[in-house]
């Protein structure tokens, strides 16, 4: 493992389990940053349609049930759309914790590991 005029550095057993964890908790970092994009865009559909709803003069609407639209009372679409909001603000607030405490990992071995290996080893994306 020499790279340039470096010293060669033994990897030991630990510090490649260390490689490995990070790579995992890389590739995770990257699921979440999607499935934070998707929770955030899910979130701004929904107050668009609540917003959509409030402005409506009918009584009963179409709310799409899974593939179907069904016509449902204005209330109850209404209620129905603050329920899913509050879910998705949940769900979005769980992602971003797991997403700060991959980093924090992350931070941790790249410490350990640009401490061992320097120049050696590159933990940063191009």
């Amino acid at each position: 493992m020499q790279q340039g005029g470096g010293s060669e550095t033994e990897v030991t057993w630990e510090d490649q389990q260390n490689i490995n964890k990070f790579g995992r908790l890389n590739n995770r970092f990257h699921e979440l940053e999607d499935e934070i994009k998707f929770a955030k865009e899910s979130k701004d559909n929904l107050e668009d349609a609540s917003n959509e709803l409030i402005l409506t003069d009918e009584e009963v609407v179409r709310f799409q049930i899974g593939e179907v639209f069904a016509h449902v009372p204005k209330e109850e679409v209404e209620s129905r759309i603050e329920e899913m909001q509050e879910a998705t603000s949940k769900s979005l607030a769980k992602l971003e914790e797991e997403k700060d405490s991959i980093l924090a990992q992350m931070a941790e071995l790249k410490k350990i590991l640009y401490g061992k290996f320097k120049d050696s080893i590159n933990l940063e994306e191009d």
